[in-house]
């Protein structure tokens, strides 16, 4: 059973367009899409997804070595949406997976609030990006295959030993509605999934992921319903196991409370219209609105190219409901921004004729190695 079939049982596509919460199969589903109130405490449910079922294509065999830089492609290399009249069920798709994260990162929403209240023109999203187990097929290809079934392209791995992740991008196909849309209803973003390497995990790490994965069944298989609820597809594990993870693996923890939510969306800062289009100007802006934005490194990564410039807030917390009883406050998702500068080769061109395959593509080890820490206990402390 496609995706599609089993989210037009529980709503319309045109609800999601207007950005009204779909009806829910039960009251737990609901609070996953209650607006989060700064003031209150949100506890973590999940639902069941032992009664559905879908399946999606596999990551391709092509293994990559490890790139850092990717030159933008050339508008006769774009690839089309594949399926006619599958963009708006697509997109629906995105847009409930983005309900969810802004109901429970009120950062996120409000910087989008106030982009808009200086930038009245459509905010383009970079990239939108995913956490995932690289064990029992929960790593990259249980999200990937969405992606790939509706025409995005697998591109470069990324590696990063110190954290024991990987990560491949995706780019998106054609799209015949982006002029005029904003967020997911824009361009299409790029889509950065990565995945822990549990096999490199300590005997006690590796023991609890493998006991929540093989309990989930067939979880894996629902991986974009889940982001689209906002629902976990294993049990709430205890905080015991929780605090087990986050000593060894921040990235651990943070996917076993979170599991395939939206990690974060991405602003595309040159695609703004008034001075914000500086990515500089906007961390200038974001910082004297009151936020924090991640320092790990430093306000502004920075690829060695220079070509790619990238920040992020702090993650935002939420209150987890431990399985045990015990309730404590867990990292949520947080908000990046990216400036894509022009590539050399295309300096000569008017700025009126810039397009985005003109621009730097691709994403920087450095650079997400850096923006990886907006969920870190460092940061969130340095936010409180």
């Amino acid at each position: 059973m496609r995706l599609s079939t089993m989210l037009s049982s529980y709503y319309c596509s045109s609800a999601i367009a207007k950005n009204v919460s779909p009806p829910s199969l039960n009251t737990t589903a609901a609070s996953a899409f209650s607006p989060l109130q700064p003031h209150k405490k949100l506890c973590r449910h999940f639902v069941s997804f032992s009664h559905f079922l879908f399946s999606g294509n596999s990551i391709s065999s092509r293994n990559p070595n490890f790139c850092t830089v990717s030159a933008s492609k050339s508008d006769d290399q774009s690839h089309s949406f594949p399926y006619q009249g599958g963009e708006s069920f697509f997109r629906d798709v995105l847009a409930s997976m983005e309900t969810v994260y802004l109901n429970r990162n009120p950062t996120a929403k409000s910087i989008l609030e106030l982009v808009r209240s200086v930038d009245d023109e459509q905010i383009c999203y970079d990239h939108l990006a995913f956490r995932t187990f690289g064990i029992n097929g929960y790593g990259i290809n249980s999200m990937a295959s969405l992606f790939l079934d509706y025409g995005y392209t697998q591109q470069e791995e990324l590696r990063f030993p110190a954290k024991k992740l990987k990560a491949l991008w995706f780019s998106p196909p054609s799209s015949s509605s982006q002029d005029g849309g904003s967020g997911v209803n824009g361009p299409l973003p790029r889509v950065f999934i990565s995945e822990l390497l549990v096999d490199q995990m300590s005997p006690k790490t590796q023991e609890i992921i493998r006991k929540y994965t093989e309990k989930s069944g067939s979880g894996n298989k629902y991986a974009a319903l889940a982001s689209a609820l906002g629902s976990l597809t294993w049990e709430k594990p205890l905080y015991s196991e929780f605090q087990q993870l986050a000593g060894e693996s921040e990235y651990a923890a943070w996917t076993l409370v979170n599991g395939y939510a939206l990690n974060h969306v991405t602003i595309s800062t040159h695609q703004l219209k008034s001075n914000l289009r500086s990515i500089k100007s906007l961390n200038q802006f974001i910082e004297k609105s009151g936020f924090k934005l991640n320092s790990e490194g430093g306000v502004l990564k920075v690829s060695p190219d220079g070509l790619l410039l990238q920040s992020s807030t702090v993650a935002d917390s939420i209150t987890f409901c431990f399985s045990d009883g015990i309730n404590e406050s867990v990292p949520c998702s947080y908000i990046e921004f990216a400036e894509r500068l022009v590539l050399p080769q295309y300096k000569h061109l008017p700025e009126s004729e810039v397009k985005e395959s003109h621009r730097r593509d691709g994403f920087e080890v450095g650079n997400a190695d850096k923006i990886f820490e907006s969920t870190s206990k460092e940061q969130l402390t340095r936010r409180a």
